[in-house]
This record gives C-alpha cells, sequence and structure tokens, in this order.
C-alpha cells in the first residue's frame, strides 16, 4: 500500500490537511495584523465574482477539465449497473443525505452551540458542498485503490454533465426547503463560468494537444505539466479566504469542528452505500471502489466558488465549503485504506 500511495498521491496532496491549517492560520493572521489587504481584495469584483479567487479557481479546475473525455462515455455500455450505482448515489442519495445530516447536527444536536441564524448559513454551505459531487482528485482516490480507470474516467465525465443540469435545481431545492431563496441567474452563472467554461477549454485544449502531439505525449507530458498548479491555486485561494473569515473563525474556533461533524459523516455513509450496493450487484471490486470514492468526494472548489459569489468572501457559509477542504483528504485516505483492506469481500480475480 505504501507503494500505491506514493506512485498515486503526491507530496501536497498527501499532506493538503496540513497545508489548509497553515493557509487558514496565515490567512487570520494576515486578517488580523493586516486588515488593508483583504480590504483591498475584497473591492476587486465584477459581475458579483471576486476577480482574485475567481482566477484561482480556475486555474484549480482547469487541469482537472484537462482529463475530461467525453469519447469516453461510448463506454457506458461496458458497466451500466456500475455507472448508475456511481451516479444514482451522486445525485439521488448525497445532496439529500447532506442537507438532512446538516439539519440534524445544526438545528438540533449542536443547537445549544450554533445560534438560529449560522445553523441556516452553515445548513446552506454544507448543500452546496453535497449537491457537487466528483473532483480532479477521484483519479488519485481510484488508483491507489487499483479501481477501473476506464470506468473512473466515464463517470468523472458523466458527472460533469450532470452538474451543468442537476446542481441548480438541487441547491434551490434543498434551500427552498430552509426558507432560503438563491436567484437562479447567480447559480447558473456560475455554474457557465466555473464548469462549462473550463470544461469546454478543457476538450479543446485535449483535441488540439493529442490531434498535434497525439495521446502519448499528451498524458505522460501535457498533463503532468500542470501538476501542483491545482493544489498552489487552492492554497492560495484558502489564505484569501481566511484572510476574510479571521473573524468569524476567532468568535467561533469550536465551530470548525462542529461543522466537520456532519461533512464527515455524509462522506463515510455515502462511500458505504455505494461501496455495498456494488457488493449487492456482484460488481467486480475494481468498480465498487471508484464508485464508492466518487459518490463520497466533494466538488469542494465549486462550491467554494458558488458560495463566494452569492454570500461573500466574509459569509459563515464559505466556511463551512472550506471545511470541506479540510476534512476532505484523511476522510478519503481512510476510505481509501477501508476499501483495500475489504477486496477479499468480492470474487477472487474480479479485478482481472
Amino acid at each position: 500500500m505504501s507503494n500505491e500511495k506514493t506512485e498515486g498521491i503526491d507530496f501536497f496532496e498527501k499532506y493538503l490537511t496540513v497545508w489548509v491549517l497553515l493557509c487558514m492560520a496565515a490567512g487570520i493572521l494576515i486578517g488580523k495584523f493586516l486588515p488593508g489587504v483583504p480590504a483591498f481584495l475584497e473591492k476587486i469584483q465584477y459581475a458579483q465574482q471576486n476577480i482574485p479567487i475567481a482566477i484561482l479557481i480556475w486555474i484549480m479546475i482547469y487541469p482537472m477539465m484537462l482529463k475530461v473525455d467525453f469519447q469516453s462515455i461510448k463506454n457506458v455500455g461496458k458497466n451500466p449497473l456500475g455507472v448508475i450505482i456511481s451516479s444514482g448515489t451522486s445525485w439521488l442519495i448525497k445532496p439529500f443525505l447532506m442537507f438532512g445530516l446538516a439539519t440534524l447536527f445544526f438545528t438540533v444536536v449542536f443547537k445549544a452551540f450554533i445560534p438560529a441564524n449560522l445553523a441556516q448559513d452553515y445548513i446552506t454551505g454544507a448543500v452546496l458542498l453535497g449537491a457537487a459531487p466528483c473532483t480532479a482528485m477521484v483519479f488519485v482516490w481510484s488508483k491507489l485503490t487499483k479501481g477501473d480507470p476506464a470506468h473512473t474516467l466515464v463517470q468523472v465525465s458523466v458527472n460533469d454533465i450532470l452538474i451543468i443540469f442537476l446542481f441548480v435545481p438541487i441547491v434551490s431545492f434543498l434551500l427552498g426547503v430552509n426558507n432560503v431563496t438563491l436567484p437562479w441567474d447567480t447559480l447558473i452563472f456560475s455554474i457557465v463560468l466555473f464548469v462549462v467554461v473550463p470544461l469546454v477549454a478543457g476538450v479543446f485544449t485535449r483535441m488540439y494537444v493529442i490531434k498535434n502531439k497525439g495521446e502519448d505525449y499528451f498524458n505522460e507530458k501535457f498533463v503532468t505539466k500542470f501538476d501542483g498548479v491545482t493544489t498552489v491555486g487552492l492554497l492560495l485561494t484558502l489564505v484569501i479566504i481566511f484572510s476574510f473569515q479571521g473573524d468569524v473563525i476567532l468568535e467561533n474556533p469550536f465551530h470548525v469542528l462542529l461543522i466537520a461533524v456532519p461533512l464527515i459523516l455524509q462522506n463515510v455513509i455515502t462511500a458505504l452505500f455505494a461501496y455495498f450496493m456494488c457488493k449487492w450487484a456482484k460488481q467486480p471490486h475494481n468498480i465498487a471502489a471508484p464508485a464508492a470514492l466518487i459518490g463520497a468526494s466533494d466538488f469542494f472548489e465549486l462550491s467554494v466558488a458558488v458560495a463566494i459569489t452569492l454570500f461573500g468572501a466574509d459569509s459563515p457559509v464559505v466556511l463551512v465549503t472550506t471545511v470541506g477542504v479540510l476534512t476532505e483528504v484523511p476522510v478519503m485516505l481512510a476510505l481509501v485504506k477501508f476499501v483495500n483492506k475489504t477486496r477479499h469481500w468480492f470474487p477472487e480475480g474480479s479485478n482481472n
């Protein structure tokens, strides 16, 4: 397993939680001792978008979109059940489970610690996180479990199409239940800016490079040039966000731990649901493993971007989406370990 980890996940990705904590500390210190910095950055806006953060988020998302291959979707028929379980988990279970857990914990279990107005903001952030499944890191988790790379690619490609059409109505419906009304035009604009545009750019880049240099060059040379770019973009974004969030965190440091509870539970329950559904459906382990991890993973880059667009970088809603960044890597690595240790639950030779 140690060799698989070394090959599949790089130093920055493996210790992402540490870097996030350091960025949190750096951002809070900047906000407290250099308040002019976040004040200046907050003014650089256009069409409700904070330009520095929008650029950094686009830098994060574009490299992952390079890996999407819509040609792979024609292979859905090779294992439709695995894709159905994975997609069903991502879109029919995950968002509603997140809403239910967030409502339960923020308004009932933690009622004594979280005021009602903050509870509503935290639920809103959790919904934005839960309604955005699947990130580039899924390719890493799949590799660490010896998942079928073709299935992983198909599922990521399918999710990138589904998110364009399902994210806005699901978010609007769930938040409407909680009496939070969001402008559809702003939500749609966010999807276009942070999903459609980088997706189209990634697809055309992929087609152009493969046509001129070949697929081997694209996979082995071109894509690897962007290794670390996503992580650096993420960390710089977090420094800026936490410079805005400093007052909120310093006033309620315990809230970060409280927020993490339903987020982690959602990751774990969703993964186990998809995993055991695949076992029940007699799917091979190399389909079950990525299906579980895809179902559990969050597209936190999109969630952070939408939260900032709708509520501003200093909103408690944004805090929830950034806590999602904090918890994702250790939780997913724990799930990877569980999935690998239970390989024997599946028929021998199922990875062949």
